[in-house]
């Protein structure tokens, strides 16, 4: 049988068939087969391999070349790694959606990317991460260091095992690998910036260079009147359609609850108030504390035998201590391995409990002023003690504390009642998440509502950044439910429902006829300003002075002397355009314009003064030309990364975001 079917199933006919079979499977291929990024990649750099620089990138040759590929879990976690950074720097300013945009995600990916072209360069220039940079690279990291600031090996695979994710050690030291790998050529990179000393001279007086300039506004024109025609508007509003948008609104719901308006809560009787002055009566007082000196001899509790020894000295020590005329704090310099003590003579100041482990505080607070005790027996070792002076402690009576203790019992009372209703209002939401209603009416709270607004017009309690955020979020937009409590301060929150939602769109030419009316006219006087504005420059130009031409179109000059190129004053954009316009002549200025909303000012730059280096102190140039080199060492690693990216195959697959 076997025999009969290995006879049927040979020769060319069978093999065309199985070719033809093989067709439809290469259409169901994870596509990373063929060349491209794989079905849960989202990025993928490739390069031809070094011994066939020029080997061509289509499939089947495209398996020769080398690949690394970018994950979508590695994305997510660099991607929330860069939401968490991004919500400490900004705070309550932080938006969550606005954060979720494309743009975000493909600048994230983009670092990814050259962090990957970095990493298969190092592979393919032939460098090789050691074990022992590894190593050193790991022991240097501050979460490993003990207290000593010494690398810690049990506290460094605890670190890691209390990760999120858990790593073990053989994990993390691959990522550590990949890491030096990727980084070890930007790095070489920035380190080698170089920059002559002629050039940061060069660039330091640049920087310090102020100009004398006369500045002289063109008057305000009257506000454009003139009809602004239909076609006018259209060809407007089709040129500047972005300029006309509908930004997003919501409108809103919302149940308040404020600690501070609800009904006050009744005074505590008596019995309550002595009640919570007897649990809290340490609080109304100040504890015994006792001034203690000690000599340590260490030894490892786990060590019978060392911890016999150090008894047997001890017990010396504490003899030697009680004998008449002992000197104790030169028997502690002397003997004892307690060196944060020892050099002041075993003094341990003011001790008062809980501060000593348990039989040290023990034998300490058994002991009388003046008194020796010793041996005691700690997990360090053992101990000889002395008690230098006991300062008893002090306590207020009730009547002393009674209007504190209403006054905190009041206070809690309040926030036991906001805390009670805000629970309850939360139950009463859980049972139907779709709507505040009923559960207002429930509790007797009121609902109330507001919008449609913008996240710009926002106002009053809907202007809190975080009742903002809540407001325009996609779960509270889409799903129309009920939002948790927000708080608005302490004892003081919300929960909302959107009711409204209208997402940003194009503002109909209908709606927006009049801002684009508005527009039109704005330009119009632009233009006349600019108009008015090169009159000017002509006048200057054929060799008229400002003053006399400010004298003759009645304008007024204001004289700037000194403006220095690193300040934006008067406005950023004239300074910008004053230190653009050429040097000027001996007696012959620089004349110039510049747009400031709509309105234009002409200048003169007479004079131009650079920085005078000699008065600059040694170190802040040596400082500078350090600050260069940085510059031009971390520029030659972003052009290095550009042209590998320009030689490197990157493929990307943005619905994998």
């Amino acid at each position: 049988m076997l025999q009969k079917l290995r006879d049927k199933t040979s020769g060319w006919i069978v093999t065309v068939i199985l070719g033809l079979l093989m067709i439809p499977f290469l259409f169901v291929i994870d596509n990373s087969y063929l060349g491209g990024v794989g079905a849960q990649n989202v990025a993928k750099v490739s390069a031809p391999p070094t011994w066939w620089r020029s080997a061509p990138g289509w499939w089947p040759m495209s398996l020769l070349w080398e690949h690394h590929e970018i994950s979508s879990n590695d994305f997510r976690t660099r991607f929330e790694q860069a939401r968490s950074q991004a919500s400490a720097q900004q705070g309550e300013n932080f938006d969550p959606r606005k954060f979720e945009s494309t743009e975000s995600k493909l600048e994230v990916l983009d670092q990814m990317i050259d962090e990957q072209v970095m990493r298969l360069s190092g592979e393919q220039a032939g460098l090789v991460i050691s074990d022992a940079a590894v190593r050193e690279t790991i022991a240097s990291i501050p979460a490993f260091l003990n207290q000593e600031g010494k690398f810690d090996g049990t506290q460094y695979r605890a670190t890691l095992a209390a990760g999120n994710p858990p790593r073990t050690p053989a994990q993390f030291e691959a990522q550590v690998r990949e890491s030096l790998q990727t980084s070890i050529i930007p790095a070489a990179l920035q380190g080698a910036g170089f920059v002559t000393a002629a050039d940061a001279d060069r660039l330091m007086k640049l920087l310090g260079e102020t100009r004398d300039v006369e500045l002289a506004a063109l008057p305000e024109l009257p506000a454009d009147t003139a009809e602004v025609t239909d076609a006018q508007i259209k060809a407007w509003y089709d040129g500047h359609t972005k300029d006309f948008r509908q930004p997003e609104t919501v409108s809103l719901e919302y149940v308040e609850i404020n600690a501070a308006t609800l009904p006050a809560a009744t005074a505590a009787d008596e019995a309550t108030l002595r009640k919570r002055y007897e649990d809290e009566k340490a609080r109304f007082g100040t504890q015994e504390t006792r001034l203690a000196s000690h000599i340590l001899f260490a030894a490892d509790a786990s060590d019978a035998a060392a911890m016999k020894a150090a008894e047997q000295k001890a017990t010396a020590i504490a003899a030697q201590a009680k004998a008449p005329g002992a000197d104790f704090a030169a028997l502690a310099k002397a003997n004892s391995d307690d060196t944060g003590s020892k050099q002041g003579g075993g003094d341990l100041g003011w001790v008062e409990r809980g501060v000593m482990v348990k039989p040290f505080e023990d034998a300490l607070f058994a002991m009388k002023a003046g008194e020796i005790s010793g041996p005691v027996k700690t997990d360090f070792g053992y101990h000889v003690l002395q008690l230098r002076e006991i300062k008893p402690g002090q306590a207020r009576s009730f009547e002393e504390v009674r209007d504190q203790l209403a006054a905190e019992q009041l206070k809690a009372d309040s926030e036991g009642k906001f805390s009670q209703l805000s629970g309850r209002l939360v139950d009463e939401v859980y049972k139907n998440p779709s709507s505040l209603t009923a559960a207002a009416e429930t509790l007797k709270l009121p609902v109330q509502t507001v919008g449609p607004f913008t996240r710009e017009t926002a106002s009053g309690i809907v202007a809190n950044p975080a009742v903002l955020r809540a407001a325009f979020s996609d779960v509270l937009t889409q799903d129309g439910t009920v939002s948790d409590p927000i708080e608005i301060a302490p004892n003081h929150s919300v929960m909302i429902r959107v009711t409204e939602h209208s997402p940003e769109q194009a503002l109909p030419l209908d709606k927006a006829r009049d801002q684009v009316i508005a527009a039109i006219r704005a330009d119009r006087t632009r233009q006349a300003s600019e108009k008015a504005a090169d009159a000017v420059l002509a006048k200057l130009k054929a060799g008229q002075t400002l003053q006399a031409v400010a004298a003759e179109d009645k304008l007024q000059v204001s004289p700037l002397p000194g403006l220095p190129r690193t300040q934006p004053v008067p406005t950023p954009e004239i300074n910008r355009a004053i230190f653009a316009a050429a040097q000027p002549a001996e007696g012959k200025p620089t004349y110039g314009k510049v747009d400031v909303q709509g309105r234009y000012v002409v200048f003169a730059v007479n004079k131009v003064t650079p920085a005078n280096l000699d008065e600059v102190p040694a170190e802040q140039k040596q400082q500078f030309k350090q600050q260069l080199e940085q510059l031009d060492g971390m520029s030659a690693a972003q052009d290095f990364v550009k042209n590998a990216r320009k030689r490197f195959k990157v493929q990307t697959e943005e619905s994998n975001l």
